[in-house]
C-alpha cells in the first residue's frame, strides 16, 4: 500500500474512534447510585444515562446483576424497590 492510503485509513479509524467514544460519553449525562438489599445482602452500585429514570435503572440492573445468582431471583431482585436511590 501507498504511504498515502495508510494515513488516510489510520485518520478515517481515529475519526470514528473519536466519534464512537464522543458518543458514549455524551450520552451518560446522569449518574445515579442505588442501594439494595437481596438475600440479605445490601449491594450499592452506580448507573449513567441520558435521563434520571434510565440511570436509576441501569444501577438497579448493575447491583442486581451482582446479587442474585439465577435468572428467577435477577427477576425478583428488578421489581424490588431500592433501600436508598440518589442521582448526582
Amino acid at each position: 500500500m501507498k504511504a498515502r492510503t495508510i494515513v488516510v485509513i489510520v485518520l478515517v479509524l481515529a475519526a470514528f474512534m473519536g466519534v464512537v467514544v464522543w458518543s458514549t460519553l455524551s450520552a451518560a449525562e446522569v449518574e445515579c447510585e442505588v442501594c439494595l438489599t437481596f438475600n440479605g445482602r445490601e449491594v450499592c452500585r452506580l448507573g449513567r444515562g441520558p435521563s434520571e429514570a434510565e440511570a436509576l435503572q441501569a444501577a438497579q440492573e448493575s447491583a442486581c446483576g451482582g446479587n442474585a445468582p439465577g435468572m428467577a431471583e435477577l427477576i425478583v431482585c428488578r421489581g424490588r424497590v431500592p433501600d436508598r436511590a440518589q442521582c448526582f
